[in-house]
């Protein structure tokens, strides 16, 4: 990487955490497609399966200690939950229903599944999801079902790894090389993992100054 280049990533990042910095407010749930708000500003979605980390990722991104809520039980997120983000507001934060683990009834299950197929495939202001996998596990066939939906709706997506600090540095680069070898084969998928740990900070900044430009796109600027 260049010196130019670095300033730039610098740039974007500090630019970022000054957003994230100010307003960033829960807006509301919507268990039903009816209560989704009005489509005004780009929305940025997170998914992943139930206790991959989700709340406490959302947090750091925004430097709050419990603008989600992480809960001990996974699969407590039951609708899509809106967060704004800059005054006046610029994009939003949906946080998806977490799956895999839920311990929920097969009806209620669906019900979800609905939810967010119906919201990814025609939610016109969707600028990017991301995809949540836990690095200690790698992908799973729930991720891969996620992986799938997306690529049908045709909606962009970034691959997440979280929890990085629990997993030794060989694990991870190989858990990291299988998850992005195999994302390759997927046309939606976002060539370039991010690898994040909530607890540590690590890659924070990185993911932060991506989601505004996933965001606002072209029209972002680091100044």
């Amino acid at each position: 990487m260049s010196d130019l280049d670095e300033r730039e990533r610098q740039a974007r990042e500090a630019a970022a955490s000054r957003l994230f910095s100010g307003r960033v407010e829960f807006l509301l749930s919507a268990p039903q497609l009816k209560f989704l708000p009005d489509p005004t500003v780009p929305e940025i979605a997170f998914c992943g399966r139930s206790n991959v980390g989700k709340s406490s990722l959302l947090n750091a991104l925004t430097g709050r200690k419990a603008i989600a809520r992480a809960s001990v039980t996974p699969g407590r997120t039951q609708e899509l939950n809106f967060f704004e983000v800059g005054e006046p507001t610029l994009f939003r934060l949906v946080d998806m229903p977490g799956y895999g683990f839920a311990k929920a009834p097969v009806k209620v299950v669906e019900r979800w599944k609905n939810l967010v197929k119906s919201y990814l495939r025609g939610r016109q202001v969707l600028a990017r999801n991301l995809v949540l996998v836990d690095s200690r596990h790698g992908l799973k066939d729930v991720d891969r079902e996620m992986m799938k939906m997306l690529d049908d709706a045709a909606v962009g997506y970034r691959i997440v790894l979280t929890k990085t600090d629990k997993v030794k540095a060989s694990d991870l680069e190989r858990v990291a090389s299988q998850v992005a070898e195999e994302a390759r084969k997927h046309p939606a998928a976002f060539p370039e993992l991010h690898l994040t740990s909530a607890e540590k900070g690590m890659g924070i900044a990185a993911l932060r100054a991506a989601v505004v430009a996933d965001a606002l796109g072209e029209e972002w600027s680091s100044g």
